[in-house]
């Protein structure tokens, strides 16, 4: 492969040389956001934080330093480590398109304020970037990428006989809501964000239920979601739920009486092959985790993570962690919605996501044999324009290496 020329940013980060006036103008329009790691002890946030951190320093760091700011639990790697072998593809020449106009990746990486980027194809690494700052060993917030995870445990626990099946009530492993609008609701309807339970999940209303949630205390959680009112029938409407998936996890907690990071970690982290150790928000200390948010990983076990899914569930060693249908169940549309599954975004053309706020995301092409993963700093916990760029990189990418 020709090699690249490349100029630096500091740290050390690699952006290649731009090609051409109109390029460069483009770029310099708007400069590579950057914040060096080894400051980062001594600056970190005091205050302010989860929605509302865009587009400040602090809001990399926070990313990239969640242990030191809220209460986690430990997810170990072990001795083994999947490799993912290096067979790097020239992008110089690389342009997706938003609105009938062509955008390089080094305009990707400055407009949607990349921390990381990987393209992984046939278990080999096509192409692998960083940001912001960051590198190969940075960890970085998931935010809902969590909720995909979750949901692969609670496969695991069907797979290990903790949990019967989808079809069981909520109240069977949490009996603390029976009598509650979740009296009916089926674990299948939570996995699909169904449960017919009112939840506001507005990021930008400071009022809304995911600002104001007692995400800290689990059993404040439980009296909270249980005193909402029942809005529809369960399974009939889809409605975004953060709290909800927060509620999966310690459904799934319940019935394999243990952490969620331990068996994270025993059914996949050591046994797939992670390479470094990862960590889990929990609901304040000692605490269970937060089922809908916040695992702190690098960005190649971000990409494991989605080549573990697109295994179906099945260690390198061939023992399955997740029962047969159970990927095929979480990327088949609900009632509910035809985008979104067992707390997986579908894109109704065989391929399926793991997202977060302020711009994460694990992309999975079973098809393509392809698995990107992104993570970034948005200025805006969700947006139609950074979306757009991302949708469209994801789809040149697959045609690029079709």
């Amino acid at each position: 492969m020709m090699k690249k020329n490349h100029s630096k940013i500091p740290g050390g980060q690699l952006f290649p040389l731009c090609l051409g006036l109109l390029l460069c103008t483009a770029l310099s329009a708007q400069n590579p956001r950057y914040v060096d790691p080894a400051l980062d002890a001594q600056n970190l946030p005091t205050s302010g934080g989860g929605l509302g951190a865009g587009g400040s320093d602090g809001q990399i760091i926070r990313f990239r330093n969640w242990s030191s700011l809220y209460p986690t639990r430990e997810i170990r790697a072990g001795n083994y480590t999947l490799a993912l072998p290096r067979n790097e593809q020239d992008f110089s020449d690389f342009r997706y398109t938003v609105n009938d106009e062509r955008f390089s990746l080094d305009e990707f990486m400055v407009r949607n304020h990349v921390a990381g980027l990987v393209i992984v194809k046939d278990g080999e690494i096509k192409l692998e970037r960083y940001g912001l700052g960051n590198n190969e060993d940075s960890l970085w917030v998931s935010y809902s990428m969590a909720k995909s995870a979750t949901s692969m445990l609670m496969g695991a626990a069907i797979q290990d006989g903790y949990i019967n099946s989808v079809d069981d009530k909520v109240t069977d492993y949490l009996p603390q809501l029976k009598g509650s609008s979740y009296g009916q609701a089926s674990l299948r309807n939570v996995l699909q964000m169904a449960s017919g339970v009112q939840w506001n999940e507005d990021y930008v209303d400071p009022n809304s239920d995911v600002a104001t949630y007692p995400s800290r205390n689990v059993m404040e959680l439980f009296r909270f979601l249980g005193n909402k009112p029942q809005v529809a029938e369960p399974g009939e409407v889809f409605n975004y739920n953060t709290g909800e998936t927060d509620l999966v996890g310690a459904i799934v907690r319940a019935a394999i009486g243990n952490n969620l990071a331990t068996y994270l970690e025993n059914k996949i982290w050591i046994p797939f092959g992670m390479e470094a150790d990862a960590n889990w928000a929990i609901h304040g200390t000692g605490g269970g985790e937060r089922g809908g948010c916040c695992i702190n990983a690098n960005l190649r076990d971000y990409a494991r993570l989605g080549l573990f899914a697109m295994n179906d569930g099945v260690l390198p060693d061939g023992t399955r962690v997740l029962p047969e249908s159970w990927m095929a169940d979480s990327t088949t549309p609900s009632q509910g919605s035809a985008g979104y599954g067992f707390l997986w975004w579908l894109q109704g053309d065989g391929t399926y996501r793991a997202s977060g706020i302020y711009g994460q995301g694990i992309y999975i092409s079973p098809e393509e044999n392809l698995v990107i993963a992104v993570l970034s700093a948005w200025t805006t916990a969700t947006g139609s324009e950074y979306s757009a760029h991302r949708n469209g990189l994801f789809e040149a990418i697959g045609d690029t290496l079709r």
